[in-house]
């Protein structure tokens, strides 16, 4: 049984970059800033309750961040697309044949022969000028065309599940051993979101775990000894 165009678009990987990206860079950020921020007052404190809160503090605040910055950054990103598709536009009213010239240009370099590149130009501008500068002399397509307010739901909701897993480690275990406990379940919980994004990204597992969690100790390690350091004794 032969396979459908859809779904043979839906194999390649590179179709889930734009929310693959933003679930993955929001969940990794949850779980190592909130585990962090636990460990660093776990290291300073002796009581169960600063740490609660400022994890809690720490998971709000950077849920919203997280979610207000992709969506700023993305709407950035949508705005000079859109003014480049406006540019484009013009051009096109006002100087056909040059960009009918850049278009087959374009399909010369990319290893087509100057007749063959023209015509292709000529047919696709026949079909849709505007369509086929957008995708192939500005490099604008469906697959990484802004989308702003996808980019911060999955990133805001994303470090939202990554930071509830070291906040549920403050809640319930032993303040006695809670930094190890943080660090060693923080580095798993970042082993399995490095295992799971190579996986569905259909890149080296082993190299995306070794990523994560090498930068994930550094983190951490660097704020347990600025507690240590400091010292105070949270009340």
């Amino acid at each position: 049984m032969e396979e459908s165009n859809d779904d043979y678009l839906d194999n390649h990987y590179i179709h889930k970059s734009n929310w693959l990206r933003a679930a993955v860079l929001g969940a990794n950020d949850g779980i190592l800033s909130t585990s962090s921020i636990a460990i660093g007052v776990a290291a300073a404190s002796e009581f169960r309750e600063p740490v609660i809160l400022a994890t809690l503090a720490g998971l709000v605040a950077g849920a919203l961040s997280m979610a207000a910055g992709e969506y700023v950054s993305v709407s950035s990103q949508t705005d000079v697309e859109n003014a480049d598709i406006a540019r484009e536009k013009i051009e096109l009213e006002e100087m056909p044949e040059l960009e009918l010239q850049r278009l087959a240009e374009i399909y010369e370099d990319r290893g087509l022969k100057k007749e063959t590149a023209l015509q292709v130009a000529i047919e696709l501008t026949a079909h849709d000028a505007l369509g086929a500068h957008v995708r192939d002399e500005l490099g604008i397509n469906e697959i990484n065309q802004a989308h702003p307010l996808q980019a911060a739901l999955a990133s805001g909701a994303a470090f939202t599940v990554g930071g509830v897993l070291p906040f549920l480690v403050t809640l319930f275990l032993p303040m006695e051993t809670m930094e190890y406990t943080l660090y060693g379940l923080a580095i798993l919980f970042l082993a399995i979101l490095g295992a799971l994004a190579a996986k569905t990204g259909g890149s080296s597992v082993s190299k995306a775990v070794f990523r994560v969690t090498f930068w994930g100790t550094i983190a951490m390690v660097l704020t347990a000894i600025v507690g240590h350091l400091f010292g105070v004794q949270l009340a």
